[in-house]
Parts: structure tokens; sequence; C-alpha cells
């Protein structure tokens, strides 16, 4: 079982952000097309990887926003052997992140 399936079930920390995650999500999902279009329509190299920069930072933003509301929220709230396990989950999400 992973560890999302065995969370108890509370509300997530970015449940306050989650319209404007929903709205970045959506931005990103309208720049991976724009990137299909562009190798579609065989644009020059350097634009592709222009779009690919900025859709790579954007996915970044909505990353440290997760993460800070992880931490601000899971982490801030738990006791214990949950708050150790909490932090230890984000340790590792930041290791992954910092990975990609």
């Amino acid at each position: 079982m992973s560890s999302s399936q065995t969370q108890t079930q509370t509300m997530p920390g970015y449940i306050s952000d989650k319209d404007a995650l929903l709205a970045r999500l959506r931005r990103i999902e309208g720049q991976v097309r724009g990137l299909q279009r562009q190798v579609e329509n065989e644009t020059y190299c350097i634009d592709v990887l222009t779009q690919v920069s900025a859709t790579t930072k954007a996915l970044q933003s909505v990353a440290l926003l997760l993460l800070d509301d992880h931490l601000g929220h899971c982490v801030g709230h738990a006791t214990g052997e949950d708050r150790e396990a909490k932090l230890a989950e984000a340790s590792q999400a930041i290791s992954r992140l910092v990975r990609s």
C-alpha cells in the first residue's frame, strides 16, 4: 500500500489554495498542448526549448506551493511519531524535486 493510501482521511493542506492550484495546472496543461503543437509544426528547436523551460518552471512553482502547504498544514499539525513520519515524507519529496 502506498503512503497516500495509508493516510487518514483529513483535508489536504492545499485545500485553501485548491482553486489557484487548479488554475495553474490548467495553464500548464495549455503550455504542454502548445509544446505539442510546436513539435507538430516543426518549430525551431530553441523556441521549443524555451517553452519547455517555462513549463518546467510552472510545474516547479506548483510543487513548491504544495510542499509549503504540506509543511505548514500536514507537518505543522502532526504530533509525536506522526510528525516524524510527515517530516520524513517531506524530506523524501524535497529529494525527488531536487533530482528532477
